[in-house]
């Protein structure tokens, strides 16, 4: 099964994060974790600002998703990251962890604080999960990998299940 050799890969490139032992039963608020220097935030509905929002998320989701990334980029560049840094640090050592990676193709501002982005996750630069849809949210002045769209990774990665996943998983969508 090609489909699933691959999901077992992204597990273990970090993209997805670590057993769902390491999750726990997470608590956090949500409050916005800092923000990366590269990170500039769009709010304006003009085409201009949509172009540079969309040029921002693609960035920003391209380098969430690359393992060279350092965690507290990482945490930084997911929706209320900080309830997932343990399941981001923990995979951070995985041996597949530096051949991911994610090539966004499409970014579609929906509003001022959301888009659809297009992507594809990549191990040693062959595509292993194509035309994936997710969504970004503009959270504390940065455009950051949605929480729905990392939670729907998760619950693929426990064969379509919420159990077991931090509780702010059972309730993104």
């Amino acid at each position: 099964m090609k489909a699933h050799r691959t999901l077992q890969l992204l597990v273990l490139v970090g993209v997805l994060g670590v057993g769902i032992a390491a999750c726990g039963s997470s608590n956090s608020n949500s409050g916005a974790g800092s923000s990366p220097a590269t990170s500039a935030p769009a709010t304006s509905a003009s085409a201009a600002a949509s172009g540079s929002a969309a040029a921002t998320i693609t960035t920003n989701w391209e380098k969430f998703f690359n393992a060279k990334t350092p965690v507290a980029q990482r945490v930084a560049l997911l929706q209320n990251g900080s309830a997932f840094q343990s399941v981001i640090s923990a995979q951070a050592g995985s041996g597949l962890a530096s051949t991911a990676s994610a090539k966004v193709t499409k970014v579609t501002v929906t509003s001022s604080s959301q888009a659809t982005v297009k992507y594809s996750i990549l191990i040693s630069g062959a595509t292993a999960l194509p035309n994936q849809t997710g969504v970004a949210v503009l959270q504390g002045g940065t455009w950051k990998v949605g929480l729905a769209s990392f939670c729907g990774l998760l619950t693929l990665e426990n064969n379509g299940k919420t159990s077991g996943l931090p509780s702010l998983c059972k309730t993104a969508g």
